[in-house]
């Protein structure tokens, strides 16, 4: 088959289709008009949070228990100011609104009755509260629990990590005296029902008397995170009848060196 090269460039149409096709491979090269209206947009500003009122807010919503009051009375004798909300108000604050706060407080209760009663949207704030913005977390038993990875709506602060209970547990025990220790100083006698134990995640502050995590801290993005899976902040009438070798005012002053930390973000001392 023979090409006339005279022939082509004859052609009228085969000319006017060659200064199309150049002149879209001039239009489509860097720094163009087409590629510069493709250019991405600049990101959108941060909204920086509004400061709240209180430092702590102490959620006090459904599945949680009589650890509500418990804490209160903690930070009561501290003096740190606190603001509560229940399911639904805490459904109702933005990231923003939550990053206003120092220290999210998530006491014992029911760790499943406490996710399920929260919006997917809501851990997800929590989350981005704590790892964006940098609001602290303390989670007592069941808010330890929902502080870690959980297939009923946990906030997953933990980088996927879920927790199993504590061997008790495995024993038909569901609350008890353990004496936790701790990398300096005497051990305590706490009071722990249902708790979990805290492997495979942050510095480990306590352990209980198998050698597994009572209590562990760590950071979470921009946050500071203490996770416990026993209760200092007990008042005596928890105790009953049941015998501890530590004062109720002992471990009440270490439930307030805790707290304490959790709102200023100072590790404990761990092992």
């Amino acid at each position: 088959m023979r090409f006339s090269v005279g022939r082509v460039f004859n052609t009228p149409r085969l000319i006017l289709a060659f200064a199309l096709a150049m002149t879209l491979l001039a239009l489509s090269g860097c720094g163009s008009p087409h590629s510069q209206q493709l250019a991405a947009a600049p990101p959108s500003p941060v909204i920086p949070p509004a400061i709240a009122a209180e430092p702590v807010l102490l959620f006090n919503g459904t599945g949680t228990s009589a650890d509500v009051s418990a804490v209160e009375a903690v930070l009561d004798t501290l003096g740190v100011g606190y603001t509560t909300a229940d399911s639904s108000q805490l459904n109702a604050l933005s990231e923003q609104q939550l990053a206003g706060y120092k220290l999210l407080i998530v006491p014992g209760g029911n760790s499943i009755t406490i996710g399920e009663n929260l919006n997917q949207e809501t851990t997800s704030n929590i989350r981005g509260a704590v790892g964006s913005y940098g609001l602290h977390y303390l989670g007592l038993c069941a808010g330890a629990f929902f502080g870690g990875s959980s297939i009923y709506n946990g906030v997953d602060l933990t980088g996927g990590v879920s927790f199993n209970f504590y061997a008790a547990e495995f024993e038909n025990i569901h609350k008890e005296p353990v004496e936790i220790s701790l990398p300096s100083g005497s051990p305590l006698d706490v009071y722990w029902q249902d708790g979990p134990q805290l492997s495979g995640w942050g510095s480990v502050v306590a352990k209980f008397p198998d050698g597994t995590p009572a209590i562990v801290e760590g950071q979470s993005g921009k946050g500071f995170v203490i996770l416990t899976g026993v209760h200092p902040e007990a008042p005596a009438s928890w105790r009953g009848s049941m015998i501890f070798t530590t004062s109720e005012s002992t471990d009440l002053a270490y439930a307030g060196t805790i707290i304490q930390a959790a709102l200023s973000g100072t590790p404990l001392a761990h092992f």
